[in-house]
């Protein structure tokens, strides 16, 4: 049964309301100086105040740390924007963690605007996600290796230093690295900003259907509908094990449960200017962003292109991911993402092309494991162990690699073929190629197996 929701209980339009406001004050919510931008254009408050809240919100130039190996902009016009719920560990944070690095990221999603401005699509990207985190500037004059881990772990890993610029770039790197996206703008938003702006507001109100007691999120919540502030509120939004399932999907779930009441209380209540004076003054302190976004001007732009969108168009989604289990039984910790499904979704937003949510879940419904491909990885090459080092990445990613060798010539292109009845696996293989690789049956395929040959064209460190 679900912790969190509304189920047979009373529900009150902050927590229950699924229209035009709701919707769109998920994004607005989730970036609080987006948020703030669009409250404070409606307001109209003072040139001293405006200024106030402009100083508030801090840059971080994040480009001479990405590096030059980045994906190409395959859609002028639109915008992909990384959006981090920052755990720091330090002052007021200190006391929700400890043995951990400075800086933690419990929230991680991109929004993608398209050119158009017609639609959006939100994607949260389960922070159990195990995926590539590539070499990154530590911060404190040393660089990462590249390995496989939680997606989160790139902030930790860029924020050695304690700098949010580091551990932007580095989210950044292995976000575009896994994904192909081209991020273009980012916001960091801090968990004390987040709590100010939910007392500025009074309280949120939650509808718990099972009472919640977590010493980590430091949470004791009976079950029922009750109004959280401070760090009930904080907790309510951290809490993970020891509700529902314990999932990282399901605190996403709850996340975004709570976005949707904390926004539209925000649109009712904020008529007093203390309490508006209030939630912005948290909301652009809590605020860390690129150069170019850093201001309540170009926020107040974004805000407003985005409540120009309908709200049916406006679309939330998580990366499609399955226990990571299913491919390696002793790793119940973890999630990997579903091929080629989510390979898809990032090839429609890189192209500016809108999603269906409704095909991407049915699609989905049942999940094609790695561990059940069975490839056999031969060499088009001159270049000597190269099968070897693709077979590896591959083993990695969970595929299972029967073996290995030469072609029987040299090839420029990448091939994957495959014989009857295994198109959905050779369809999986190639999603995790660079490239756009395309599986295609062949009549003297192995039997059993998916085939690939390496060509010279296949750029073995952005394997998926």
């Amino acid at each position: 049964m679900p912790v969190s929701g509304t189920r047979g209980r009373r529900r009150t339009p902050a927590a229950a309301g699924k229209g035009r406001l709701t919707r769109r004050g998920r994004i607005l919510a989730w970036s609080a100086g987006v948020a703030s931008a669009a409250v404070l254009g409606v307001a109209g408050v003072g040139a001293w105040v405006y200024q106030d809240l402009d100083d508030n919100i801090r840059s971080a130039d994040v480009d001479d740390k990405i590096g030059g190996d980045r994906p190409a902009n395959l859609s002028p016009g639109s915008k992909n924007i990384l959006v981090v719920g920052s755990d720091s560990r330090d002052g007021a944070n200190a006391k929700y963690g400890k043995d951990l690095t400075t800086m933690q990221s419990d929230t991680l999603m991109v929004v993608h605007v398209p050119a158009n401005r017609e639609w959006a699509t939100v994607v949260s990207f389960p922070r159990d996600s195990w995926v590539e985190i590539p070499a990154c500037d530590k911060g404190d004059g040393d660089t990462s290796a590249p390995h496989h881990f939680k997606i989160n772990e790139a902030f930790a890993i860029g924020g050695t230093g304690g700098e949010v610029a580091g551990a932007a770039a580095c989210s950044i790197k292995t976000v575009e690295a896994n994904t192909g996206l081209r991020i273009d703008h980012f916001m960091s938003v801090d968990f004390q900003g987040f709590k100010g702006m939910v007392d500025a507001l009074d309280g949120i109100e939650v509808c718990p259907e099972e009472a919640i007691h977590s010493k980590k999120a430091r949470l004791d919540l009976d079950a029922g509908c009750q109004t959280v502030r401070g760090e009930q509120a904080l907790g309510y939004v951290r809490v993970r094990y020891g509700v529902g399932d314990g999932s990282d999907i399901g605190r996403i779930g709850r996340q975004q449960e709570f976005m949707n009441a904390l926004a539209e209380k925000a649109q009712a209540k904020l008529t007093s200017p203390k309490s508006l004076y209030g939630f912005l003054q948290s909301g652009t302190k809590s605020l860390t962003t690129d150069p170019d976004l850093a201001g309540i001007r170009p926020l107040y732009s974004l805000a407003s292109e985005l409540k120009g969108i309908p709200s049916e168009r406006l679309t939330f989604l998580t990366v499609p991911n399955y226990p990571r289990e299913a491919d390696v039984a002793s790793d119940t910790a973890n999630v990997v993402w579903q091929y080629p499904q989510a390979t898809d979704l990032f090839t429609s937003l890189a192209k500016d092309r809108e999603v269906d949510k409704k095909r991407l879940e049915a699609d989905t419904k049942t999940p094609l494991y790695a561990s059940s491909v069975h490839v056999q990885v031969l060499n088009g090459t001159a270049v000597q162990g190269l099968a070897g080092t693709v077979a590896e990445k591959l083993r990695e990613s969970g595929v299972t690699v029967t073996g290995t060798g030469n072609a029987p010539q040299n090839t420029g292109a990448t091939t994957v073929t495959y014989p009857a009845g295994l198109e959905k696996q050779a369809e999986a293989l190639a999603a995790r190629l660079p490239g756009g690789v395309r599986a295609r049956p062949a009549s003297d395929a192995t039997a059993g197996v998916v085939t690939l040959v390496v060509g010279k064209d296949l750029d073995t460190g952005r394997i998926r």
